[in-house]
């Protein structure tokens, strides 16, 4: 997803329904560090305020000081790009301090199906996750789509957003080739201009300025069995915007 595909309008779902006062947590790589810049600079446009922003080393476990500052401040959501295996110990460290989705709920940009099944659901039920599509999608292909992942991969086996990114990408390519009536890269290039899919989240096109899909955002709700359920969408398909360069607040951001 480009940001205005996914961390935008998530910003836009948690102000509007928990606050303008909000912490950031994530892990230290690029990915969370230019989502938090984006972030600092959308909450600010709407008069809200970045109460904290902490950083942990990939694979980081402690995270006592954090959620010290988490409690000390008092946001209205916590906003999570952490990666990996720190999301268990984060999750875990909230919960031990009765941190709970009731009190300060957590909006996660980095956690699918797959990192759920392996989590302590009672730590994570009830808190939030943007993305474009879950396992819980409701449409024909994607019903077939996930019938077929787990009679190949094993029917404990998840999909969730960046499995069908995968996907959709492989078969957006193939379609560029046979268009293109060829594997050259710049004839595939110009073949996959306005593209359209129809994958499991739905029907996808291909930006001809900037190669990137045209998506629905979907903020979807974690439940107790593990599952993820949408709570909003937008109405259809966003048209793709990686720099952010329809937005007043993001000009300057660097």
């Amino acid at each position: 997803a480009s940001p205005n595909q996914q961390i935008v309008p998530a910003v836009d779902f948690c102000t509007e329904h928990f606050g303008n006062r909000m912490f950031l947590v994530g892990s230290d790589y690029v990915f969370p560090h230019t989502a938090n810049l984006i972030i600092k600079a959308q909450i600010a446009s709407t008069d809200g305020k970045c109460v904290g922003e902490e950083y942990v080393k990939m694979g980081g476990q402690d995270f006592a000081e954090i959620v010290k500052k988490i409690k000390e401040t008092k946001p209205n959501i916590i906003l999570n790009t952490l990666n990996g295996d720190s999301n268990v110990a984060f999750f875990a460290e909230l919960s031990k301090n009765d941190i709970t989705c009731d009190i300060i709920p957590v909006m996660s940009f980095s956690i699918t199906e797959s990192e759920v099944s392996k989590m302590d659901i009672k730590s994570l039920a009830g808190n939030y996750v943007s993305w474009n599509y879950y396992e819980t999608t409701q449409s024909l292909p994607n019903e077939k789509f996930v019938t077929a992942y787990k009679d190949t991969y094993g029917q404990d086996r998840m999909t969730g957003d960046p499995i069908e990114a995968a996907y959709i990408a492989v078969h957006m390519w193939a379609l560029a080739c046979e268009k293109a009536q060829s594997f050259d890269v710049e004839k595939v290039r110009i073949a996959s201009k306005g593209l359209s899919y129809v994958a499991p989240e739905g029907i996808v096109t291909i930006d001809g300025g900037n190669q990137h899909l045209y998506k629905q955002v979907r903020i979807g709700k974690i439940n107790e069995n593990g599952m993820i359920d949408e709570v909003w969408s937008t109405p259809s398909a966003v048209k793709p915007d990686p720099y952010l360069s329809t937005y007043p607040w993001a000009r300057g951001i660097n």
